[in-house]
């Protein structure tokens, strides 16, 4: 018999206390080892339109509804008694009558509605347009909308499509927002006759069968990580497709970048039983995050994680550095800065400001490392706006020509340097220690570090896999792929269905960037496209005169969650920088909650409620955030603004300060707050289209 699990299952699990939970898994186990068991209390539903549906007693209270036929048994739904037999009753099991996928449709409760007549002449406001009125039955039937929902979606406008996509299947909900919003959905996902319902693609992402224990456990574990289990069609395809060369996959927050990433590294340790894979990213914290990701990924396969190894791109490189013949003491950044200060400072007639001086060798001189005039004078400096005549070129090489002279007389070497020593070492060799390499927050790795990530590859097919988002570029300068071997020109794909971010939420930040974004290559990212599963309440977006009424405001904010059901550790705080963490810690004292302060190692703590800074955000996701303290000069940063030394340089501050924002912002689930409290950044006038609420 083969069992299934329902996404609806594992949702309606997670929504169960502690021990309620503990007993549904006990009894789900049982019924997947035995479901024929004489002692599983099964009861028949009469009044479910659905012959089908069953519910199994966990305890005198709880019950699982299943439906049950003689080849297979599916976990539908878990809930209180009275509440789980309602939801049966409102739900039949069928496969679409275009499509074939199966579906769990929700039954249409009609309501008949008796004229009478009335002779009184009032006026009505003109109702708006209807959205899919002038679409063929066989045309809406195809994009996964059930036969008896039909009408409903005729008479949808723009007031009731959000409402009404909560109730249909997830590709037709899709779909239909993509129309409302002026696009064209993808075309419906073509199978061969007579294909199981269960075995469409659109019903994948749904359902899915248990092989064996380890499997179930896996999806009851953390019910809360569907994607361990369920997969979109558009990111199952991109988890197997052969690309033939580097490839990347993109979209906006919460569309299930690094989601496709974790499992592409597992499904090619799984394909290749002899090779090593390596999945990486920008740093040690949001390493340890796919770490954790990946046990619920892989459970009892303990052979796919000794080949399967998870390193931050400093780490990874510092670790193969270390069997280096000839290795050199690295400097920090501050040390750098040090030297490079100290050099400008012998340079007479060096008119240019040490933050500048600094960023112009770390982001050209360093990151490429130049060590001829020539090579310098020549060199293109993408993403440095800020012209340089070739005579002060020449005055700036001095100087750095002396750093690297240091550099080489005390035996000392930077990060860059690291990475160029390896890339040297791997061109030497004829193996690479990784087959495949997985790179996630890729719109974040520097020059040195793709010229490794090339080497690592080796030229092979497929080796190379990036995911990233333009529009969360918040680390590094943007810089041509192309030049160093990286073509993904035809192999950059766009993710556009969001899974993390409410319809409400994602929309209001998106207002942050551009309708699109597109890298030095030319390869764009349009966003328009992007459609969310799920509505939520509007974003709030308010402003105070004072620290202290700010404070107040998110403290009342943050009680008023935990009297909605709120978890603490569902909740997160997000300031700009360490400076605002005091500010945002008196208001989370103030709401008596649980709350741990993260630092790099990013460990989220059981049962607290998370704070910290934007950039330590990134990878992070909460059911409720609040960004508190966005105040002009703090965001942008008036710091960054002041180490500016041509105005020309100020649009790469402002576009990565907006992205930062727009990290923070995607970094919420179902509730959102921006608070300031003072003049408000400029920042939020777009956020809200100038809709600020003044507290």
């Amino acid at each position: 018999m083969e069992f299934r699990i329902s996404n609806s299952f594992t949702s309606s699990l997670a929504k169960l206390a502690g021990d309620e939970q503990r007993a549904v898994k006990t009894t789900a186990f049982d019924l997947q080892m035995n479901p024929e068991n004489p002692g599983h209390r099964f009861h028949k539903l009469g009044r479910a339109q659905d012959k089908s549906f069953w519910s199994v007693r966990v305890n005198r209270d709880i019950r699982i509804i299943v439906h049950r036929s003689r080849s297979s048994l599916l976990l539908c739904y878990v809930d209180h008694h009275d509440d789980a037999y309602q939801w049966a009753e409102k739900r039949k099991l069928e496969a679409n009558p275009k499509t074939g996928a199966a579906q769990l449709v929700e039954i249409r409760e009609r309501v008949e509605e008796i004229r009478v007549p009335y002779y009184i002449h009032v006026e009505t406001p003109p109702s708006k347009p209807l959205l899919f009125d002038r679409i063929a039955d066989d045309e809406l039937l195809g994009y996964g909308v059930p036969a008896e929902w039909l009408t409903d979606v005729r008479r949808a406008n723009e007031d009731s499509i959000l409402e009404l996509a909560d109730n249909l299947p997830s590709e037709a909900s899709e779909a239909l927002i993509e129309i409302a919003v002026g696009g064209t959905p993808q075309p419906p996902i073509a199978v061969p006759p007579k294909t199981d319902p269960f075995d469409h693609p659109d019903a994948q992402r749904r359902f899915r069968i248990m092989n064996d224990v380890d499997a179930l456990a896996r999806a009851l574990d953390s019910p809360w990580e569907q994607w361990t289990i369920f997969l979109h069609p558009a990111q199952q395809a991109l988890v197997k497709q052969d690309f033939g060369g580097p490839a990347r996959v993109s979209g906006s927050a919460g569309t299930g970048k690094t989601i496709v990433a974790l499992h592409r590294a597992v499904y090619l340790a799984a394909q290749h039983p002899e090779s090593r894979v390596l999945l990486t990213t920008f740093t040690d914290s949001l390493a340890n995050a796919l770490r954790e990701k990946l046990k619920h990924l892989i459970g009892s396969t303990p052979g796919l994680a000794e080949r399967l190894e998870i390193y931050s791109m400093d780490a990874i490189a510092l670790r193969l550095y270390k069997f280096s013949a000839d290795r050199k003491k690295r400097l920090e950044r501050p040390q750098l800065f040090r030297l490079v200060s100290k050099c400008a400072d012998g340079v007479e007639g060096l008119h240019f400001s040490r933050a500048f001086v600094f960023a112009e060798w770390l982001q050209v001189v360093d990151a490429w490392q130049l060590n001829t005039w020539e090579a310098y004078r020549d060199v293109r400096r993408l993403g440095r706006r800020t012209r340089l005549t070739e005579a002060q070129r020449q005055l700036l090489w001095q100087m750095f020509e002396q750093v690297n002279s240091k550099l080489e007389q005390t035996n000392s070497v930077s990060m860059a340097g690291i990475y160029l020593a390896l890339t040297e070492a791997l061109a030497d060799r004829k193996n690479s220690p990784f087959d495949f390499v997985i790179v996630d927050e890729a719109q974040d790795i520097s020059v040195s570090q793709l010229r490794f990530l090339a080497a690592l590859g080796g030229g092979q097919p497929n080796a190379l896999f990036f995911a990233g988002d333009l529009g969360q570029r918040i680390f590094q300068q943007a810089f041509s792929w192309k030049s160093l071997g990286v073509d993904i020109r035809g192999r950059s794909k766009t993710l556009r269905v969001n899974y993390r971010t409410s319809h409400q939420i994602r929309m209001q930040a998106d207002r942050l960037l551009g309708p699109g974004v597109a890298d030095v290559d030319g390869n764009a990212d349009d966003r328009r496209g992007t459609v969310s599963v799920f509505n939520g309440p509007v974003p709030a977006i308010r402003n105070f005169d004072s620290h202290e009424d700010e404070i107040a405001c998110v403290s009342q904010w943050l009680s008023s969650l935990q009297e909605a059901g709120f978890k603490p550790y569902e909740t997160g705080i997000i300031v700009r920088s360490e400076n605002e963490l005091a500010r945002a810690e008196v208001a989370i004292k103030r709401a008596a909650i649980p709350c741990q302060r993260l630092d790099s190692d990013i460990q989220l703590a059981p049962g607290s409620a998370a704070l910290c800074t934007m950039h330590l955000a990134k990878g992070l996701e909460f059911r409720a955030v609040a960004v508190m303290a966005c105040d002009d000069e703090i965001i942008p940063s008036q710091e960054r603004i002041e180490g500016v030394a041509d105005s020309a340089d100020l649009a790469e501050v402002y576009d990565t300060e907006r992205h930062l924002l727009y990290v923070a912002c995607t970094r919420a689930r179902d509730r959102l707050l921006v608070t300031s409290g003072d003049m408000p950044s400029e920042f939020l006038e777009d956020l809200t289209l100038g809709q600020v609420e003044h507290g």
